[in-house]
């Protein structure tokens, strides 16, 4: 394969883990890397080891992320945890600072061939509105996030049209959950001819903690009964280490708003209704609480009702398992867009179809 140049928006827990991941990666160079205070662009590859060692410990991210408007205006919140004198990635060398480090990006897309937006904590609209200005400015590459809400993929399916038209492939939910477990359960139920229920059960188990992975526990956070998105976004990092101190570090989710079911759906697998989603994240151990499975149930040919079962090893981390998969889907869509191939697709949709 040619090589793929990529950009990521957000340099957070995941967005960070990305770059790493991507040395790993065969035919992947990253060329820039923004967050709200600055960006770092170089069309021949970024220094990877340079930003991240200079940014280490300064994840910007707190209350404040979700009050974007898309990256067209930097705020000054006073929840960015900061090393030295400058804020996230504009500690690095290789950065500027700039009101606008999406316009940046999108100012250098001729030579971008994706764009992984890690940004997992913002409003629902914000990867929509977002994919807009890139559709705005005439690019035409690939777009890839590792949301988790349902009602976003809506979203993004009212601008397939647009989206097309640009020649942009959207692939949408590529993390983990939805991504990783999506695709696990795609194939899982390919050994049936009706599927009666897909159940996605993770652990997680925070090896760098809360301090490095804010974003990801205040987004599930609003999973928890009496939280949303919106009231989740509004919480102190005091009032989340009192949560997190309430649950003695395990939080359980039931029931989650994760995009499983509807990317299932799109791709012919299920009813939305029929997937549910769950876990437990421990937020102060190294080990997983849980045993991440995916379980499809449903009916073989010749009448035989089963159940097969797809199991990640507890060594597997959640960088690993988000990061991964999202350069994995990344690889995939960038094939997918050479051979003319536009609009939105979800992680399923790569896979074997019904």
């Amino acid at each position: 394969m040619h090589e793929i140049t990529f950009a990521v928006l957000g340099t957070g827990g995941i967005g960070r883990r990305a770059l790493e991941v991507s040395q790993h990666k065969e035919a992947l160079t990253p060329v820039a890397a923004c967050d709200r205070h600055g960006v770092a662009i170089d069309t021949d590859g970024l220094a990877v080891e340079e930003l991240l060692a200079a940014t280490e410990g300064n994840i910007d991210s707190g209350p404040d992320d979700a009050a974007t408007d898309g990256g067209e205006t930097a705020t000054t919140g006073a929840h960015v945890k900061q090393h030295g004198t400058q804020r996230g990635v504009v500690a690095s060398e290789q950065a500027t600072a700039t009101d606008d480090p999406i316009q940046a990006i999108i100012d250098a897309g001729a030579e971008i061939d994706a764009v992984l937006l890690a940004l997992p904590n913002y409003e629902h609209d914000f990867i929509p509105r977002t994919a807009d200005r890139f559709i705005e400015a005439g690019y035409s590459g690939v777009l890839i996030d590792v949301l988790k809400r349902s009602r976003v993929i809506g979203m993004l399916e009212d601008r397939r049209e647009a989206l097309e038209a640009a020649g942009v492939t959207f692939i949408c939910g590529a993390g983990a959950t939805p991504g990783f477990l999506t695709g696990a359960a795609a194939l899982a139920a390919q050994s049936f001819v009706d599927v009666e229920s897909v159940d996605i059960w993770w652990g997680v188990g925070l090896k760098s903690g809360y301090e490095d992975n804010r974003g990801t526990v205040r987004e599930d956070i609003a999973h928890l009964p009496g939280y949303d998105i919106e009231t989740a976004r509004d919480l102190s990092d005091a009032d989340i280490e009192a949560i997190i101190d309430e649950h003695d570090g395990v939080l359980e989710f039931e029931d989650m708003e994760h995009a499983d079911d509807v990317l299932l759906e799109r791709a012919g697998i299920c009813d939305a209704e029929d997937v549910t989603v769950g876990g437990i994240l421990d937020v102060r151990r190294d080990e997983k609480p849980t045993t991440t499975t995916v379980s499809v149930t449903g009916t073989t040919f010749d009448g035989e009702r089963a159940t097969n079962t797809f199991e990640l090893g507890d060594e597997t981390s959640m960088e690993a398992n988000v990061n991964g998969p999202a350069l994995g889907y990344l690889k995939a869509g960038v094939r997918r867009h050479r051979n003319g191939e536009y609009g939105v697709f979800g992680p399923a949709e790569l896979l074997p179809r019904f």
